[in-house]
């Protein structure tokens, strides 16, 4: 019988570091060089608060990376979570400069100096279980549609500069509560303890990890999870053990669509879903669908397309 040889996977690093990053502007160049060289792809974003990115290639290639963020004495500590794709998730290279690693737009919120408490993966379902705990889901709108944990509160937030308002709103029904967020990979919801803790609430508390070391260790027996989570490259979604999900994008407005999404009759491939179907224009949708036949044009060549 001939061996059967599976597919090389890509490998993909979710990892962030809050940290006193003074020279921040200087790590850009030499650090896409060092990634570009090595065939990776993804994006990495520098400030002064850290680092902060989602980067993925050969199995070597990761760990090479890894290594060497690793050997930069502001990244001892770095927070990473591993999964993997069966195509490469990422057009390109970018190391970009920012004024934060992620943008919550208030000064002064330092989570090196205070943040909530870290809770484990296995210990997470106790938490939110307890009926003195109200959940708090930290991410935006779209990516709540997906899935979530069962009973935590969506602020419905397109971005993350609304959550503080949103916060400040609803403080009354934070009170005398266990606060327990959670995000995508930790990143979000530290920075929004550090946050809810300037406001005064002592029993903060936030997944370590977040949703994808969640996912990647409570078996799907135990797991408080529903649906699936939105991470922010080509597979569009994982499920529990970071399996790749069935979610889609609409290349339209790049919102994600579960299955149900796919049957609404304001769904084209390409051109429009029905999140944006009513505020795009027939010049918009005829934009999109000429963008939609070199895409299936290219596929049939063989070739992949940057719109795809």
């Amino acid at each position: 019988m001939d061996e059967i040889i599976a597919p090389e996977l890509f490998r993909v690093a979710a990892l962030y570091r809050f940290c006193r990053l003074e020279r921040f502007e200087s790590l850009r160049a030499p650090l896409d060089e060092f990634c570009c060289a090595r065939g990776i792809k993804g994006t990495l974003l520098l400030a002064r608060e850290g680092i902060n990115g989602t980067v993925a290639g050969g199995e070597a290639a990761i760990g090479d990376l890894i290594a060497h963020l690793q050997s930069v004495p502001e990244f001892a500590g770095l927070e990473v979570k591993y999964s993997h794709a069966a195509d490469m998730p990422f057009h390109r290279m970018k190391v970009r400069l920012k004024r934060e690693i992620v943008t919550m737009g208030v000064d002064d919120i330092d989570p090196m100096q205070s943040v909530g408490t870290y809770v484990a993966a296995g210990d997470w379902n106790a938490l939110i279980s307890d009926p003195d705990t109200i959940v708090i889901d930290t991410r935006n709108d779209y990516e709540v549609a997906l899935g979530s944990f069962e009973g935590a509160v969506d602020p419905r937030t397109a971005s993350f500069r609304e959550f503080p308002r949103w916060v400040e709103e609803h403080r009354a029904d934070l009170q005398n509560k266990k606060v327990a967020m959670f995000c995508t990979g930790g990143i979000r919801c530290e920075k929004a303890t550090a946050f809810v803790k300037s406001l005064g609430f002592e029993d903060v508390f936030h997944l370590k990890g977040g949703i994808l070391k969640y996912l990647e260790e409570v078996p799907a027996a135990e797991s408080r999870w529903q649906g699936e989570c939105f991470v922010f490259d080509e597979r569009v979604s994982v499920s529990h053990g970071l399996a790749e999900g069935d979610a889609q994008l609409c290349r339209a407005c790049r919102h994600p669509l579960t299955s149900k999404d796919l049957t609404s009759a304001k769904y084209q491939a390409g051109i429009s879903c029905s999140y944006c179907h009513d505020q795009r224009t027939d010049a918009d949708r005829a934009r999109y669908a000429e963008r939609q036949r070199q895409v299936e044009l290219a596929e049939r060549r063989g070739r992949g397309h940057i719109g795809s």
